[in-house]
């Protein structure tokens, strides 16, 4: 009796063990440590690719004037406002005179004044020098002394050092003046080229220090994108490449430009490579200066070499490279990047064509990892 009740519990116990132990050892091999990891994988092929560098910038003017004073001042007036296009040698304003003008009037009065002493000391020299011929022809003749004739000498040493003063204190007048009419000529804002007024800084009646801009100006025909590109994928841009410009503002009307310079100096902090891009043709109507553009440069297409996508590549233990799959079974294969285009596609050296390698898995992938090939990974959207 007791051993048929063993029994029956024995079996009752077993009979719960056992589907339970059937069902953690499929949990284990399909979702657990064990399970196979849905990868998906594509074939390494033999391709040649365009590649290309995509960086954002930003729209600027390669020259830029800001105009003015070259004292300090107030402003008196101006003429153009932001927006007017100018021409070369334009008033564009004032600046407030004070009393440059009273100064001026002080110094051209000065100014005759010594030219009308300069007459007075050229007529006495030529008195005296016309008194000491006479005298030193009377001493020749015996009708004057020796005292006399030295007498005119000295007179006319004396007229000659008041004309040679008199001449200086002319050209020392005539300076003021001159310096005193620069003064008056900076007080007005002239346009140094043909451009576009970007910035008003001050209006009539502001006071501004000296060299304190009051109107900038840029050149509409010197428009081009400061650009940024990553260091890591800048190798090969040079100037004359062309380049597709897209402006935040028109996504839909790319525009054709080019490489007109790289930058020597590079931003250590951002790790970035610094271009000038310009236009083919300046758009119109002008985009405004520091609007925001997306730029596609070409670079000099590549042949063909083994390809993956960009997606296969992963960093292991510090190493470049794919999980390659044969019979099965992954290994671990350090590549070299030789290219890649904004498709994706990646050229890379450490592999062959027809070797298949691993795009997508749907966790962390090891040497031993067991994995099942699937054409989508479970639950990501397609």
């Amino acid at each position: 009796m007791n051993f048929s009740a063993l029994n029956r519990r024995t079996l009752l116990l077993l009979a719960v063990l056992i589907p339970l132990i059937l069902l953690l050892g499929y949990v284990a091999l399909r979702t657990g440590p064990l399970a196979a990891v849905p990868v998906t994988v594509t074939t390494v092929e033999s391709r040649a690719i365009n590649p290309a560098l995509f960086g954002i910038g930003t729209v600027q003017a390669r020259y830029t004037y800001s105009i003015g004073p070259t004292v300090a001042g107030r402003v008196l007036r101006l003429h153009v406002h932001v927006g007017d296009k100018v021409k070369a040698g334009q008033l564009l304003g004032e600046m407030d005179p004070v009393d440059l003008g009273q100064r001026q009037s002080a110094l051209d009065a000065a100014l005759r004044g010594a030219q009308s002493q300069l007459l007075q000391a050229q007529a006495q020299r030529d008195f005296a020098a016309s008194q000491a011929t006479r005298y030193a022809q009377l001493l020749s003749a015996r009708g004057t002394s020796q005292e006399v004739v030295d007498v005119k000498r000295q007179e006319l040493k004396v007229a000659e050092t008041a004309l040679t003063a008199a001449r200086d204190a002319v050209n020392r007048a005539r300076a003021d003046a001159a310096g005193v009419g620069a003064q008056r000529g900076n007080l007005k804002l002239i346009a140094p080229a043909d451009g576009l007024i970007t910035a008003r800084d001050a209006d009539p009646g502001t006071t501004v220090v000296a060299g304190a801009p009051v109107i900038e100006m840029i050149d509409p025909g010197s428009l081009w994108i400061d650009t940024r590109f990553d260091q890591l994928s800048a190798t090969g841009l040079a100037s004359g490449q062309p380049a597709s410009i897209v402006l935040r503002s028109r996504a839909n009307q790319p525009l054709a430009g080019e490489v007109l310079r790289v930058d020597p100096l590079a931003d250590s902090v951002t790790e970035e490579t610094l271009a000038k891009i310009r236009f083919k043709h300046i758009p119109q109507p002008l985009p405004p200066i520091g609007e925001l553009a997306d730029v596609t440069v070409a670079l000099p297409a590549l042949p063909a070499r083994p390809t993956v996508p960009n997606a296969s590549l992963q960093r292991v233990d510090g190493k470049l490279g794919v999980w390659r799959v044969a019979a099965g079974k992954l290994e671990f294969v350090p590549v070299k990047v030789l290219g890649s285009d904004l498709d994706g596609q990646v050229q890379v050296e450490g592999l062959k064509a027809g070797e298949r390698v691993v795009v997508y898995s749907q966790r962390s992938l090891g040497a031993r990892s067991n994995i099942s090939i699937v054409d989508r990974i479970p639950g990501v959207s397609p």
